[in-house]
């Protein structure tokens, strides 16, 4: 028994040194086009990301030794494709700064550095005070969203309608039903100068007011569009040029290889596939992967449900003044702005079946629109959402061809006399374009 159990460790310790041989390459070596930034946040990167994200080799003794160095050569290849310092130096300003975000916000949400790397290299993690330092270099709201000399009027008004026949690089069908979902929330982003309407179907939006969203049923989907923000004279910002349109979709069983999502996004106003082929969907689920333990989700929809134990729903921005003669939020959004003096966001909505169609431009029926405070986003750095209701101001034309207008107040307050200015807003709501749409 003794000689058997010595063969087995000579077997062992052979195979042990045998598989040491086996040593694939790190690629490594001078930075061809190193990422662009201040010395400290530099510093910074070096200590806490670029073991892993660029081409500085800094393996620990133990990382060396198969078949550990097989995994940590994965996980570093893996991570180069994500985000590579060393190389996205030859990309604009814009580009390096939003993948900064994102890793930011990965950070704060405990999905960088790997929790399993973080175990055997406590060197790497990222301190508070680092983290302050790149978030005060990104400084999403210290400077003014850029004029853009665009005539709004023109942007809102789209001829004729592209015939969309493309599918996604990953064979999903471009969905036009989601001209008629519901709004789910809105995001104003400091990060990319973008802003986001949520929208949801029938069973997203029945979810989301249930409380139903972990997980959500399948079935659900929803869109994110997304436009280039703009001033507007008097100091608003609104959509601009229409940028893209992402579509996600629940089915536990036809995409379970994608945490049951599936995933698709067209760019432009021509709606071109987004990606080289259907790996783009990595970039996807990559980027909400720290979102994993919610559904892959990181909107807060606005519902008035109540979910223990985690911050998923919005229901501050839900707390709609008494009074109200209808739910605004069972009407489609066409456009949305904000106010950063008043630091408000705002969404129009409108009660009518021709939402999503060229004669938008003209429509004539019941419109809505609410304004909410903003709140960072807890879910993305350098975003912003729609927290409590300060007004809820309803247009309508009436019988006798004059305009009725009748304003109700956030936090339960109800209707509020506003004859003084309801001339005014009236005619203000009624200038207000809707945003360009494919």
């Amino acid at each position: 028994m003794k000689h058997v159990l010595s063969g087995l460790v000579s077997i062992g310790l052979l195979a042990f040194l045998c598989i040491q041989m086996i040593r694939p390459a790190i690629p490594h070596g001078p930075s061809p086009n190193e990422i662009r930034v201040p010395a400290n946040v530099k510093a910074v990167l070096e200590k806490d990301c670029y073991s892993c994200h660029s081409d500085a080799r800094r393996l620990s003794w133990f990382d060396e030794v198969q078949p550990a160095y097989w995994l940590v050569r994965r996980d570093i290849l893996k991570a180069r494709t994500r985000l590579d310092f060393s190389r996205i130096g030859s990309q604009p300003e814009p580009v390096q700064k939003a993948e900064l975000f994102e890793a930011v916000t990965m950070v704060q949400l405990g999905a960088m550095p790997l929790p399993r790397y973080l175990q055997l290299h406590p060197e790497a993690k990222v301190t508070a005070e680092d983290l302050e330092t790149v978030k005060d270099y990104l400084s999403p709201w210290s400077s003014p969203v850029p004029a853009v000399p665009t005539n709004l009027g023109a942007v809102a008004s789209i001829a004729t309608k592209p015939q969309i026949t493309q599918r996604s690089l990953n064979g999903i069908p471009y969905d036009e039903s989601w001209r008629r979902w519901k709004l789910l929330g809105i995001t104003d982003r400091g990060d990319n100068r973008q802003f986001r309407l949520v929208l949801g179907n029938d069973i997203a939006v029945k979810a989301a007011r249930e409380g139903n969203v972990h997980p959500w049923p399948d079935g659900t989907r929803f869109a994110k569009v997304a436009w280039l923000q703009q001033w507007t004279p008097d100091g608003l910002v609104v959509p601009g040029r229409f940028w893209q349109i992402e579509i996600m979709i629940k089915d536990a069983k036809r995409f379970r290889a994608t945490d049951g999502w599936g995933w698709a996004r067209w760019r432009g106003i021509d709606l071109k596939p987004y990606g080289k082929d259907a790996a783009f969907v990595n970039e996807c689920t990559g980027c909400h992967l720290p979102m994993r333990g919610n559904d892959d989700v990181y909107t807060l929809p606005i519902s008035s449900a109540s979910v223990q134990g985690r911050e998923i729903l919005d229901n501050a921005a839900s707390r709609l003044p008494k009074g109200l003669p209808m739910n605004p939020l069972d009407w489609t959004p066409v456009t949305a702005y904000s106010d950063p003096q008043k630091h408000t966001i705002s969404v129009l909505l409108v009660d009518s079946k021709e939402i999503g169609t060229v004669t938008l431009v003209a429509y004539a029926s019941a419109k809505a629109l609410v304004t909410w405070t903003e709140r960072d986003d807890p879910h993305w750095f350098g975003a912003r959402i729609a927290d409590e209701v300060v007004s809820v101001e309803i247009v309508r034309p009436s019988a006798s061809n004059e305009t009725e207008y009748r304003m109700f107040g956030g936090n339960g307050v109800g209707r509020i006399d506003a004859n003084a200015t309801k001339t005014a807003r009236a005619a203000f709501i009624a200038s207000l374009p809707p945003a360009q749409i494919p």
